[in-house]
């Protein structure tokens, strides 16, 4: 039983842990990456209107070709109709039954197919500049997140680094103050930075988990808590960018994909109100048919013979009439085949059809003035997007100048309250100062810390900006 018991235990154990493998989760950052471009929502759905405006685009092109289309139809017709045989008035039940083919080319409309088809196509490279962008954007959404996690963690770390020297002065000043040695009130103090550094892990935490679950949105995965997420090779030795704020703008307008489909909608609108125009031009367009029909009440009559009949006239001879007879021929009548029918009954029209625009309740002049409202409006957003990515690079660089002229601010603070904690923590640990110089500096030592961090991060943040609008 005691071998059974041992068997079960190490088997569950076994199972415990490769469960417990399983959820580990460890991902870098191309990896994130990766993941992104195949499961991102916003990204399929922009997929997808590329993929409809590629098929809008072929059926544009579709358009020039002549149109061919066939019919036929099959019925029963009761009372007063007309013969489709004889186009004579009968009064019968019959059963009716039409095929045809009718062919139609357009030849000349104003360029109004040309021109459709080059709009089709400005909107479809458009359609793939927006995959692009929306590509761009959501690589730089997701370095941001990762870089926001790293961020995270190097804070979570400072803050256990914090809360762990807090318990050791706590075990030190716990055996003084049990032993009635030194100033009671001191590992009171130290028992309330305890509870201050306690607060601040959860707090450090629960900031990397929030990070964490934004960017397993973006990854469209189930959120892993227990995810790992490999640091970046960051250098240590941060240097100021070496682009100005006019060339990464610079740069924005010849590489960004929103500038490259904003221009493609532009060209697709100028296009647009060609097509319009051609309303006003006479359309010419070929045409061709071929028709037959079939009837039951269609016959074909054969001659079975000859018979004396009256004329209704007389001969008097003698002061006798004699009625005058005739040979009439007699006819039988017998049904026509259906496919007989069909193929006796063909018959074919072509020819050159024009359409000439005169009043159509101004539908063309409106679809002028509606296409250039339109092309206005894509100016305007043109425009609009350009002059609110300046603004965005601008602020973004300043942005990023101000991070790092912080960060080197608080690296030299961080070194100078550093050393002061190190000679306060030797003082204090030999009663030479009291607790409330021995927390001022490990508050400020550890706030230079936070702030250097910070600083750091937000400095890669927007310098991974600055690269997003360079098109990097």
């Amino acid at each position: 039983m005691i071998k059974i018991i041992t068997v079960l235990i190490y088997l569950l154990a076994s199972v415990l842990c490769f469960a417990q493998q399983n959820t580990e989760l460890t991902l870098t950052l191309e990896q994130c990456l990766e993941m992104a471009l195949d499961n991102n929502l916003d990204l399929k759905r922009s997929r997808l209107s590329k993929d409809a405006s590629s098929v809008s685009f072929k059926q544009s092109k579709s358009q020039m070709l002549p149109t061919l289309n066939g019919n036929y139809n099959l019925g029963v017709s009761n009372g007063r109709s007309i013969d489709p045989y004889t186009n004579d008035y009968v009064d019968q039940k019959l059963t009716f039954s039409n095929a045809g083919l009718n062919l139609n080319l357009t030849i000349f409309n104003g360029f109004k197919l040309l021109n459709t088809i080059r709009s089709q196509k400005y909107e479809l490279n458009a359609a793939k500049m927006e995959v692009e962008e929306q590509k761009q954007n959501l690589i730089l959404e997701v370095t941001l997140n990762y870089l926001q996690i790293l961020s995270s963690k190097d804070l979570l770390q400072l803050a256990n680094s914090r809360l762990e020297t807090t318990k050791n002065q706590l075990k030190r000043l716990k055996s003084l103050y049990e032993e009635e040695v030194g100033n009671p009130a001191d590992y009171m103090d130290m028992k309330g930075q305890l509870a201050s550094d306690m607060t601040n892990v959860i707090n450090a935490n629960n900031n990397l988990e929030e990070a964490k679950l934004n960017l397993f949105l973006l990854l469209n995965m189930e959120p892993h808590i227990e995810a790992e997420f490999v640091n970046m090779h960051i250098k240590d030795d941060i240097r100021h960018y070496q682009y100005t704020s006019e060339e990464v703008y610079k740069e924005a307008l010849a590489n960004l994909a929103t500038f490259k489909a904003k221009a493609s909608r532009l060209n697709a609108a100028k296009m647009e109100v060609k097509v319009a125009q051609s309303g006003y031009v006479p359309e010419v367009s070929l045409f061709g048919q071929l028709n037959t029909n079939y009837s039951s009440a269609a016959q074909l009559f054969s001659e079975k013979g000859t018979s004396l009949v009256e004329t209704g006239g007389f001969i008097t001879i003698d002061d006798v009439n004699y009625p005058v007879m005739e040979n009439e021929t007699l006819f039988y009548g017998e049904e026509i085949d259906y496919m007989d029918q069909l193929k006796n009954n063909v018959y074919t029209s072509f020819g050159i059809a024009v359409t000439i625009p005169l009043l159509n309740g101004f539908e063309s002049k409106n679809n002028v003035a509606l296409g250039k409202i339109k092309l206005e409006e894509t100016k305007l957003d043109l425009l609009n997007t350009k002059r609110e990515f300046k603004n965005a690079i601008e602020h973004a660089y300043l942005q990023m100048e101000s991070a790092l002229k912080r960060y080197y601010i608080y690296q030299e603070q961080s070194e100078a309250f550093d050393e002061s904690f190190r000679i306060n923590e030797i003082r204090f640990n030999n009663g030479v100062s009291n607790i409330v110089e021995y927390l001022t500096s490990k508050n400020n030592m550890d706030n230079a810390m936070i702030n250097l961090a910070n600083s750091k991060y937000e400095y890669l943040l927007r310098v991974r900006v600055l690269e997003y609008y360079r098109g990097v």
